[in-house]
């Protein structure tokens, strides 16, 4: 049975949740407890991070092989059988050669192989790696940046704010994918990125964290620096100044914690939104660089073997949908259970 809504007014927090003396943490924490899906979501992407983490154990423990090494000449085992890695083609004239398909069997290229007779689970898990880490880092450096660049342009107004928001809308007006190819080729072609004692080489994973962290940041800071304009007006920080607060403190103790619980919304949907930037750049050969993988750089390798071993392109695609809706499934229930005048949705 659900709550509802009775004279457009919401419903109490069940007495579960609202108990004498419980603060709003433990009061979003009930709330996200009681929400399913929610953890359903967090449970499935949690998963598949563990299940990448395990790739080093599963490439050499299981199965046997370095993901990472062209194996042209190689063979494996089917149903009992040594067979080549590379087989000869069927169709047409029977001129040239296929990767083996998926064998189902994890000791023996349980995906098939590519073009290069790489066992394509294994460098899935490896690529699964470089993505998570990728998005995670990226989505910290935009949440990071940008909420430090909303609340000083917020709170101190005046010249500073139209610096800082003048900058935030050139970054704005460049299509973030477009923005994001510009820099990762004009980066690429330069060899890195070097900015005194901090330096970047091209092939380093650092590269796309900082390009994809960048082109977010307006996305965030906007609307995080808008609640902070209307928080500098409210009374209890008016109250603060009055009583002789300085600058500083307004910041860290009055502002800070009434914009975090925005930040934390924010942190799942970017990391999506990261990753999904990621596999786009990485798929052009513009991201990860070889002999790095991601799951963008393992449906480029699958894209001519689309009509022979499509698996190649569909294992890292299926896991980037899985991911990415994991995440934003998440993401709904942390706002929901964040958000006080949300309607409770769980059982009466």
């Amino acid at each position: 049975m659900t709550e509802t809504v009775v004279g457009g007014v919401p419903p109490a927090e069940p007495a579960a949740l609202a108990s004498p003396g419980a603060g709003p943490w433990v009061l979003a924490r009930r709330r996200l407890m009681r929400n399913k899906i929610a953890l359903v979501a967090l449970g499935v992407f949690l998963a598949i991070v563990l299940v990448c983490l395990a790739a080093p154990v599963y490439a050499h423990e299981i199965a046997h092989t370095d993901p990472f090494r062209s194996n042209l000449d190689g063979t494996t085992v089917v149903n009992g059988k040594t067979v080549p890695v590379m087989q000869q083609t069927t169709g047409g004239l029977g001129l040239g050669v296929t990767p083996i398909g998926p064998t189902w069997d994890p000791a023996h290229y349980f995906l098939g192989a590519d073009s290069q007779g790489r066992d394509v689970a294994a460098r899935l898990l490896y690529g699964g790696r470089n993505s998570l880490m990728i998005g995670i880092a990226a989505a910290l450096l935009t949440c990071v940046l940008a909420t430090v660049i909303a609340i000083v342009a917020g709170f101190f107004g005046g010249l500073t704010d139209g610096v800082l928001a003048r900058g935030l809308d050139v970054i704005w007006a460049f299509p973030v994918f477009l923005l994001a190819i510009c820099l990762s080729t004009v980066l690429l072609t330069s060899g890195g990125f070097s900015l005194g004692p901090v330096s970047i080489h091209a092939g380093s994973l650092a590269l796309p964290i900082l390009i994809i962290g960048i082109v977010y940041i307006p996305y965030v800071a906007r609307p995080i620096r808008g609640e902070v304009l209307s928080l500098r007006q409210r009374e209890f920080v008016e109250a603060a100044e009055g009583l002789g607060a300085s600058n500083w403190r307004l910041l860290w103790s009055e502002i800070l914690p009434n914009v975090t619980t925005t930040v934390i919304v924010f942190i799942p949907i970017m990391i999506a939104l990261a990753m999904l930037t990621e596999a786009a750049l990485s798929f052009l050969s513009i991201g990860v660089q070889p002999p790095a993988a991601s799951w963008g750089t393992i449906i480029n390798d699958g894209q001519g073997l689309l009509y022979t071993r499509p698996v190649v392109a569909l294992a890292p695609g299926i896991a980037i949908v899985l991911t990415v809706l994991a995440l934003n499934v998440f993401g709904d229930g942390i706002r929901d259970a964040l958000d006080p005048r949300a309607k409770h949705r769980g059982p009466a």
